[in-house]
């Protein structure tokens, strides 16, 4: 059993990196992708608690440009100091620009999150949304995670602001530069039909994207299978993964999702065999 999108500490989730190593075996994974957002530095980490009991995937997730909107892309077999490193400073320069915006829009609200406050929720590596909606859940001025971005932190939302996004091309680029694969993440953010779902992965098999994320914890088997069809149709590789986020997701269990979710282990073999 492998799970290829997992989230730590480092960024929005709430387990250490070796922490999900040892739940990783836990459960029976054999092989586990770690995924933060925009960051690498959960990753020797985790390497090092992996020790040859579990085959590590250094990855990551990158919020990128395409076709107009954002699109999530998950880069696996990622190293430090390579290609993909050499972007995370911009990134994350633009991360904490974002961050300063919504403050500043939440204390315009009356809600006053100091910076200082801030940190020390979100604790070493990536700070975002999820970090803010923590302390207005803490705060009493929401009940859920969920209520905080439905009312102060999507899209649309009074708290809102845009982040720097590398484009696609760009990032798939730098993947592949690194020896690495790329795929899209959660595919029903860039597509809610048939049609739009043949239209983009033709798309993404044109711009050299390697894989789509068709085994995802939000679909159903059916779903699943269908987006597998569409993405064997253009030579994309069918990935997948929990999704997984600790406390911050609660409902999501690694390896599994949502229970049924059951990623093929040759979908990693695919992948490897890829790697530039």
């Amino acid at each position: 059993m492998i799970d290829l999108h997992v989230h730590s500490r480092i960024s929005d989730g709430t387990d250490p990196p070796a922490r999900l190593v040892d739940l990783a075996r836990a459960v029976g994974l054999t092989a586990m992708a770690l995924t933060d957002h925009d960051t690498l530095e959960g990753i020797p980490e985790a390497v090092a608690a992996a020790d040859g009991h579990l085959e590590l995937i250094p990855g990551i997730e990158l919020s990128v440009h395409w076709d107009g909107h954002g699109m999530h892309l998950l880069g696996y077999w990622i190293p430090d100091g390579g290609a993909v490193d050499g972007l995370l400073a911009w990134i994350q320069e633009g991360r904490i620009i974002r961050n300063l915006e919504m403050l500043e829009a939440l204390s315009g609200m009356g809600i006053v999150i100091t910076p200082e406050e801030l940190a020390e929720e979100s604790g070493p590596g990536v700070t975002g949304r999820p970090h803010f909606a923590a302390i207005l859940v803490r705060r009493g001025i929401v009940d859920t995670l969920g209520q905080a971005f439905d009312e102060y932190l999507s899209y649309g939302r009074p708290a809102y602001r845009p982040r720097r996004r590398l484009q696609a091309g760009q990032a798939i680029a730098a993947i592949h530069a690194d020896g690495g694969v790329a795929a899209v993440a959660h595919p029903h953010t860039v597509a809610d039909d048939a049609d739009g779902f043949a239209s983009a992965f033709k798309a993404f098999s044109e711009l050299g994207i390697d894989g789509v994320e068709c085994h995802y914890s939000e679909y159903d088997p059916a779903q699943r299978m269908r987006l597998v069809e569409v993405a064997r149709s253009f030579g994309l590789v069918p990935t997948g993964g929990s999704d997984y986020h600790g406390g911050k997701k609660e409902h999501l269990r690694l390896g599994v999702g949502n229970g049924d979710l059951r990623v093929p282990d040759e979908v990693l073999e695919e992948l490897g065999d890829l790697r530039r």
